[in-house]
C-alpha cells in the first residue's frame, strides 16, 4: 500500500490546500493529513479545530484519506504511518528554497521516504493562510480563497479575538 503524508498548519485549510490534497490522492492508496501542532506559529485556531476543520473539507473526496495530528518530528511522524512520501504543495520561489532545505535535512533523517512536490494551480498560487487570516482580520473577504464553511469559521475566530 502507498502512503503517503501531507504535512502542514492548515490554519486555516485554503482552496490551496484542497487542491493539493485532490491531487496527491491519485499519486497513493492512502493518503495522511498530518496537522501540525505548531504554537510557534501562533495559530489561530487550536489543533484540534484545524483537524475537525481538515476533516470536514475532505469528507466529499472519494479516497482513503485519514486526518491526523502530530507534535512530532516530521520524520518520525511519517516512519509510525509506514510512509513512502511527503507530499508538499509548491507556489513560488521562496516556498522552493524552504522545501529544498527542509528536503535535504528530512533525505539526511531517512532517505527512504521521498518528497513529491505538487505545483499549485495558479489560481492558487498566492493563497497563504497566513493571508487568509490577514485579510480576515482587516475585514476583507476571503471567500474566493477558502470554502464557504472555512471562511465562516475565521471570521468567527477573528471576531472572537478582536
Amino acid at each position: 500500500m502507498r502512503i503517503g503524508l501531507y504535512p502542514g498548519t492548515f490554519d486555516p485549510v485554503t482552496n490551496g490546500h484542497m487542491d493539493i490534497i485532490g491531487r496527491a490522492v491519485k499519486l497513493v492508496d492512502r493518503l495522511v493529513i498530518g496537522v501540525a501542532q505548531n504554537d510557534d506559529k501562533g495559530p489561530l485556531f487550536t489543533t484540534a479545530e484545524r483537524v475537525e476543520m481538515v476533516r470536514a473539507e475532505v469528507v466529499g473526496i472519494d479516497a482513503e484519506i485519514i486526518v491526523q495530528p502530530f507534535a512530532t518530528l516530521l520524520m518520525h511522524f511519517a516512519e509510525s504511518l509506514g510512509a513512502q512520501m511527503i507530499v508538499r504543495g509548491l507556489r513560488a520561489v521562496a516556498d522552493f528554497e524552504y522545501e529544498f532545505q527542509m528536503t535535504a535535512m528530512n533525505q539526511r533523517l531517512n532517505a527512504d521516504i521521498e518528497t513529491v512536490f505538487l505545483m499549485a494551480d495558479p489560481r492558487h498560487q498566492a493563497v497563504a493562510s497566513r493571508l487568509v487570516k490577514e485579510i480576515a482580520r482587516l475585514d476583507g473577504a476571503i471567500d474566493s480563497f477558502v470554502s464557504p464553511s472555512v471562511a465562516e469559521q475565521v471570521r468567527a475566530k477573528v471576531k472572537e479575538h478582536s
